[in-house]
């Protein structure tokens, strides 16, 4: 009899997380060991169970699937990591991978190939949407500073140029030089429109 594959599930919409499990322990060799809702449980989670895969959504509140990918393979170096979310984004894929996860899909990927990544990843193949992993190379690595990434954050919200300042303890002077290059390197016209575009890429 083959190995069965222990796998966490950490997705912050409990429907989806159902649905998930539901069609993953329909295979034989696959068994879900845990569900978590936030990031910021996945490791606990995963120290208790001892999963050979996490599969894990990116937006989730408490840590992001990004962060919560590089805690676990920083705890648990032998556990690999799926990242399957709705966020299909270039510089989202980019930076799952440099934080050690295998496998990166999108959620509306058919249920027998998700149980297909699952396997894979856990063999130690590398799994990605190909549409994704085509983007990522066309549009590149992520250009922008970590203070850039704060400032275009902020400025998607509407946010002032003051009302940044203060909230990164910067000049607005500063806070201007940042949207500048920000909007530079997106190659857009305004800092709203900058923000907007590094979002889509995943850059922020």
């Amino acid at each position: 009899m083959s190995e069965t594959i222990r796998v966490l599930l950490a997705d912050y919409q409990a429907m989806v997380r159902g649905a998930l499990a539901s069609l993953l322990d329909l295979e034989p060799d696959i068994e879900v060991v845990a569900e978590v809702g936030r990031g910021d449980e996945v490791v606990a989670a995963a120290m208790e169970h001892s999963p050979d895969v996490c599969v894990l959504d990116i937006e989730m509140p408490g840590m992001d699937g990004i962060e919560a990918t590089s805690a676990v393979r920083t705890r648990l170096p032998d556990c690999r990591v799926l990242i399957v979310t709705t966020f299909g984004r270039p510089g989202y894929l980019r930076r799952a991978l440099a934080a050690g996860a295998t496998g990166f899909v999108v959620k509306d990927t058919p249920a027998r190939q998700l149980a297909d990544a699952v396997r894979r990843v856990h063999s130690g193949l590398r799994v990605l949407d190909p549409a994704l992993a085509t983007s990522s190379l066309v549009e590149g690595d992520n250009q922008l500073t970590e203070r850039e990434r704060d400032v275009l954050r902020l400025a998607l919200t509407g946010t002032t140029v003051a009302d940044i300042a203060a909230r990164l303890h910067l000049s607005q002077g500063t806070v201007r030089n940042y949207l500048s290059s920000g909007i530079s390197k997106t190659g857009t016209t305004t800092r709203y429109e900058a923000a907007r575009i590094a979002q889509e890429r995943g850059w922020l």
